[in-house]
């Protein structure tokens, strides 16, 4: 005869989860190394085009210069007084201008570019599955890319000044940065403005990096991620033009990207500067933030 044996009784205890089994050796923060993801994007044709671009841009302004006369000579509004007057005073006013000529789009771009492709170039190329299967940790992923992108806008930033720098010393000489309203600083003061100028353009751009990182992981299309950045961020330029806002614009980042104008006076004024700092790096952490969550949980197929 057979026995019926009655089913376990459950004990009101889950079963403890099983260990997952993992490769000796194996740590999630040493996959994809920011000096193989920087390797990476450094042999990108896109890294080393607009690296040309901002690299010839001096060279433009310098021709342009020579071909045209002193700036402002035979223009309209003769009696407006701006930086671009005295570019061809000295090698730093010259670079000067060229912050001043680039930091409201040009710069954007790069921006755009190396923070809104990281990602999605890779969902593009069917390769971001392969990369997370390898394993390599999503938010280990996400921060290469981000850090490596961020620091390749950096180095598009410091390029176009250094640049500037040597070519405008070479054609005008170097000396002491003439300010457009009477006074001037010495070359070593103009230098070390210059650094503080850089780093608050790259500050100021977080939001754009923000916005084309966050894209970057919400579509498989780089042009999409990288045309959406430069686009919002058009958007925000043309709302700072409607005086009508009033204080609103003081929370739009585009009101504040011109603020390092104050640190190239004789008594340098920080306060806009701080300000936006302060708009520009709470919008790009909140972007950031939304980037790595939404990227948590995404399915990824390709």
């Amino acid at each position: 005869m057979s026995t019926l044996t009655e089913p376990a009784k459950p004990t009101g205890h889950p079963e403890p989860p099983v260990p997952v089994a993992t490769a000796s050796g194996y740590r999630a923060s040493r996959t994809l190394p920011l000096r193989v993801e920087l390797a990476r994007q450094l042999k990108r044709r896109r890294t080393l085009v607009m690296g040309a671009i901002l690299g010839a841009l001096p060279f433009v302004l310098a021709i342009a210069f020579a071909i045209g006369g002193e700036p402002g000579d035979g223009g309209e509004g003769g009696n407006r007084i701006n930086l671009m007057d005295t570019a061809t005073a000295s090698g730093t006013n010259f670079a000067a201008v060229n912050l001043f000529v680039s930091a409201g789009f040009l710069l954007v771009v790069p921006v755009a570019l190396f923070c809104g492709d990281t990602v999605a170039s890779e969902a593009s190329w069917a390769s971001l599955r392969y990369l997370l299967a390898a394993p390599v940790p999503r938010a280990r992923l996400l921060w290469s890319k981000l850090v490596v992108g961020l620091g390749l806008s950096l180095a598009a930033m410091v390029l176009l000044p250094v640049v500037a720098l040597l070519v405008g010393t070479a054609a005008y000489g170097w000396g002491p940065l003439e300010i457009p309203t009477g006074g001037a600083l010495d070359a070593g003061t103009a230098a070390q403005r210059l650094v503080v100028i850089v780093g608050y353009v790259f500050v100021s751009q977080l939001v754009t990096a923000g916005l084309a990182f966050w894209l970057s992981t919400k579509t498989d299309a780089p042009l999409g991620a990288v045309g959406g950045a430069v686009g919002l961020t058009i958007v925000g330029n043309v709302l700072d033009a409607v005086t009508a806002l009033g204080d609103w614009r003081d929370f739009l980042p585009a009101h504040w990207q011109f603020a390092w104008a104050d640190a190239i006076q004789p008594t340098p004024e920080y306060s806009g500067m701080i300000q936006g700092t302060a708009v520009s790096v709470t919008y790009a952490v909140v972007l950031f933030a939304l980037a790595f969550r939404g990227f948590a949980h995404k399915d990824v197929v390709s």
